[in-house]
């Protein structure tokens, strides 16, 4: 990448840094639970988290914190000790998520959705033999098959009605009785309110921040079946720490108003974007954190006019779906100020429209379990010949691009290779995954699988993943630069692009779309509308419309379901 004795040459993002941000800032090594007990000092009497209008302030969460960890220590969590978190967003997310840090032990993230088989999976990788859960038969009750097929031993039984306002928790056992599992009363499960009935004195641990690990987040990673990146405190710290530089050096607008923000916390803190950015730069900012404990876009909407919510970090499809509310011009969105979209790219007429909407800076971001997860973040000002970019190097972090046929050669500017990843937010490697880690870190650098391309001026673009690529007829098409010209076609809600198997070409290009209310749309219409935007292998050969395309949990398209899908057609002829 140039002449490493300057960083002027071999960084060329640094030309190119916000005002007021530091590439080179000094980033501490600290252990995570620092966070809480740091926002609690700062701020004990200010709201920290709001769940469908239950208040908790930074005292009390702090003080339920502290009773967690003795209660996890009291039942067996010493240094080291693998504890699952089996939960939707409610206020026991983040209380047992410290609490379990404090007592020591390591936070291994479950989604809720998980079906048996992956539980199975994780549970005996990650050797969890504590589990904390809801009692709702949903949540419950597949966490009760766990304790017959996996070393899982033991339960926390978390009641819903505790943490729900008044009158709510009073109604909620009534007219949910259906959902609510009942709970054996035995030593495999352990009542919340029993775990927490305690001085809240937890024995202090020593924790080495850079060594020691604080989440197991478990990803499919570049390769291969789900892994557990190891996430140490140091990488975690380091992250919230990034992310709040870049937001504090953002361009305000006129109407703020210099006071705690309202972050509104929508995506599932189990999923590493959520965790990093809603709970830890949450409570870093000292925010007041609002959490919904799924996503429906209406209460959505409600939320963040009747909140007043300032800082919304969500994924393309939720920006998408607020664009496309039918009663969009009903809701006052103009408290929001700053949004930062991950786990998915962007597309350019999303973020305009949202932006419109609102008056708010959007800007993206990128990364991955392995590191964080954020590596790089646009600036809140972009110039127009950056749209579409991922962004420019956090603080500390060193983005390279490497030759696909020869991964130890870095490219220089202009050239496209796989993206690679240095600094202090990368995972110290795979649990128990030694091949696989060795395969992904290679000589210090994080392999994302992703194909990029950096400009002169330091911003790289994502031209799609490795394993996304679409070989047809011997070239390679890139799916997400298909869908990008799809996009602009104004009927369109939203696509993904596949390659599916084709006998002459080995595979072509197949498009699924999802045209917005009140618009219509034809395969031939499609086609010509993107003659002049596509080259011929890149244009699509087939377009399925359907009305809802597949999600993951966290709300991205899902182009794995819509593959096996594929998959499923074909084997049965």
């Amino acid at each position: 990448m140039g002449d490493t004795a300057n960083p002027a040459t071999a960084f060329p993002w640094l030309a190119s840094y916000p005002a007021g941000v530091d590439w080179g800032m000094p980033i501490p090594a600290l252990p995570l639970t620092r966070l809480i007990d740091d926002a609690v000092a700062r701020h004990a009497d200010r709201n920290c988290l709001n769940f469908l209008g239950k208040i908790y302030s930074y005292r009390k969460v702090g003080e339920l914190v502290d009773k967690a960890a003795r209660g996890f220590q009291a039942a067996g969590v010493t240094k080291g000790t693998r504890v699952g978190l089996f939960l939707p967003n409610t206020p026991y997310s983040v209380i047992c998520f410290f609490g379990i840090l404090k007592a020591g032990g390591v936070v291994v993230n479950f989604n809720p959705l998980y079906a048996d088989r992956e539980l199975v999976h994780q549970i005996t990788d990650s050797g969890v033999s504590l589990m904390v859960t809801l009692d709702l038969k949903l949540l419950h009750d597949k966490m009760a098959r766990m304790l017959t097929q996996t070393p899982l031993k033991r339960l926390v039984i978390c009641k819903m009605a505790e943490i729900l306002p008044f009158p709510k928790n009073w109604l909620f056992p009534i007219a949910k009785r259906a959902e609510i599992a009942a709970i054996p009363k035995d030593d495999q499960h352990l009542p919340f309110a029993t775990l927490i009935d305690n001085d809240g004195r937890p024995a202090p641990v020593s924790v080495d921040a850079v060594e020691d690990v604080a989440v197991l987040q478990y990803t499919g990673g570049t390769t291969g079946v789900p892994k557990g990146a190891m996430l140490t405190h140091a990488n975690l710290y380091a992250n919230v720490v990034q992310c709040a530089v870049w937001y504090q050096a953002r361009v305000c607008r006129p109407t703020d108003t210099g006071g705690p923000d309202k972050l509104l916390g929508v995506l599932p803190l189990f999923h590493v974007f959520a965790m990093t950015t809603v709970m830890n730069f949450g409570l870093h900012t000292g925010a007041e954190i609002v959490l919904l404990p799924r996503f429906d876009l209406d209460q959505v909407m409600e939320t963040l006019a009747k909140e007043r919510i300032t800082l919304f970090p969500a994924v393309p499809t939720i920006y998408t779906a607020i664009n496309h509310h039918k009663r969009l011009s009903e809701f006052d969105l103009s408290s929001i100020r700053f949004c930062m979209s991950g786990g998915a790219p962007l597309p350019l007429e999303v973020k305009e429209a949202f932006e419109r909407t609102t008056g708010c800076t959007l800007v993206e971001g990128y990364g991955l379990s392995e590191s964080s997860p954020v590596a790089t973040v646009n600036p809140a000002v972009l110039h127009p010949t950056k749209k579409g970019s991922i962004g420019l190097p956090l603080p500390g972090t060193v983005i390279e691009i490497v030759s696909l046929d020869e991964p130890r050669r870095v490219l220089p500017p202009g050239e496209k290779g796989e993206v690679c990843i240095r600094g202090p937010q990368v995972m110290k490697g795979y649990w128990n995954k030694p091949k696989e880690t060795a395969e992904t870190l290679v000589d210090g650098r994080l392999h994302t699988g992703d194909v990029g391309v950096m400009d002169a001026d330091g911003f790289t673009t994502i031209v799609d993943r490795i394993k996304d690529m679409i070989l047809c007829s011997g070239f390679n098409v890139y799916p997400r630069n298909v869908e990008e010209a799809i996009y602009l076609h104004p009927a369109v809600a939203e696509c993904v692009v596949a390659g599916v198997p084709d006998e002459y070409r080995g595979q072509t290009v197949k498009a699924y779309v999802r045209v917005d209310d009140g618009h219509s749309l034809t395969a031939d219409e499609l086609i010509a509308f993107l003659q002049d935007k596509l080259s011929p292998i890149e244009m699509p050969k087939l377009v399925e419309f359907r009305s809802e395309l597949p999600k993951t949990m966290i709300g991205k398209l899902s182009r794995k379901a819509l593959l096996d899908e594929e998959e499923r057609k074909r084997a049965q002829g």
